[in-house]
């Protein structure tokens, strides 16, 4: 296992809160919301920040995770991953921020199918429903990086699209905190 310390309540709690600030944000300030992910797919700055991030955390992961027989390889593909970050910063332009983001959305939905592996509460289904679904947009995401802005210009498009999706994460939110407290 590559996150041995996860506790399932405490990661279903915390992504639950994450889910309930975030949306709930969305559902009371629309506006602000709505011009912020308007501008996100294209964002130089946030594409090089969310760059960043996943690079590091892809560092870390390969420097300390038990590569099998492939533990040879570990400064090799230290160096791959520092030569793939500056040429994706170098040459990909076009919505980098949302295939960083995409890159992002793929290992944040490990630690959470980690922390439900082998264990038998039902909530723990949220989670890992949640973690899938984070891991497809992912991919998706990272290959058609226009979807997400389609996506977005889809929920901006009328008061009940925006409402609905924001009443949705912050209702699938509150399950995961329900399910997390309730043992």
């Amino acid at each position: 296992m590559i996150y041995p310390h996860l506790d399932l309540r405490l990661v279903s709690l915390l992504a639950g809160i994450w889910l309930i600030l975030t949306h709930g944000f969305a559902l009371l300030r629309p506006g602000p919301v709505q011009n912020w992910l308007r501008k996100l797919p294209r964002s130089k700055s946030a594409g090089a920040l969310l760059l960043i991030i996943d690079s590091v955390w892809a560092l870390a992961l390969i420097y300390t995770m038990d590569l099998g027989e492939f533990s040879n390889l570990r400064t090799m593909l230290l160096t791959v991953v520092i030569v793939a970050t500056f040429l994706t910063f170098r040459f990909v332009d076009e919505f980098l921020a949302v295939r960083a983001l995409g890159i992002f959305l793929l290992l944040f939905a490990e630690p959470l199918i980690e922390a439900a592996f082998l264990r038998p509460e039902t909530g723990r289904l949220l989670l890992v429903a949640w973690a899938y679904i984070l891991a497809v947009l992912g991919m998706v995401w990272v290959g058609l990086p226009y979807m997400l802005r389609d996506q977005i210009d889809w929920m901006r498009k009328s008061k009940a699209n925006w409402t609905a999706a924001s009443a949705a994460g912050v209702l699938y939110g509150a399950l995961l905190a329900a399910f997390a407290l309730i043992r």
